[in-house]
């Protein structure tokens, strides 16, 4: 019997963080500038600038996104009619425990062929971007068909 119950799923995968490289599909990269993520082309010694995006595993479409080893990581936050992406500094790891109120950090995966997009679980509709010029802030969409942004990522494994 004890096997049984050792056997049972506790509801809660490890939170074992692995770092990808992501770029929209026109090829921009995730760079910190002012503590800001922006999307950019980057070229010749500036190709060291690049972010990894650190990922914790919740469930099979769910994930945590970080940056910096997981220290920032990415929010869905709503303030009054504005919804926006920010970073905040904890730690990605520790936050995989508590899902309930780690919401805002939470974001679903779907694959669609080589590409990725990423919804916020905390705000329904609202998909990470990119604009389509070069060195703007990555943010949120909740119009992820609309010609101005980029919400199609490739997403692999670094």
């Amino acid at each position: 019997m004890a096997s049984e119950t050792a056997c049972r799923p506790s509801g809660r995968r490890p939170s074992k963080m692995q770092a990808f490289r992501i770029w929209d599909v026109n090829q921009k990269t995730f760079y910190l500038r002012n503590n800001q993520l922006v999307a950019g082309y980057l070229q010749g010694p500036n190709t060291k600038l690049e972010e990894k995006i650190d990922v914790v595993p919740i469930e099979p479409h769910t994930v945590l996104l970080g940056i910096h080893g997981g220290k920032l990581c990415l929010a869905c936050v709503k303030a009054g009619d504005e919804t926006r992406l920010q970073l905040e500094e904890v730690n990605i790891t520790d936050l995989s425990k508590t899902t309930e109120q780690n919401k805002r950090f939470t974001f679903i995966r779907s694959d669609s062929g080589p590409t990725t997009t990423f919804e916020s679980a905390a705000c329904p509709g609202w998909f990470l971007c990119t604009a389509l010029e070069a060195d703007q802030p990555v943010s949120l969409t909740n119009e992820p068909r609309e010609a101005v942004r980029v919400t199609k990522f490739y997403f692999q494994q670094d």
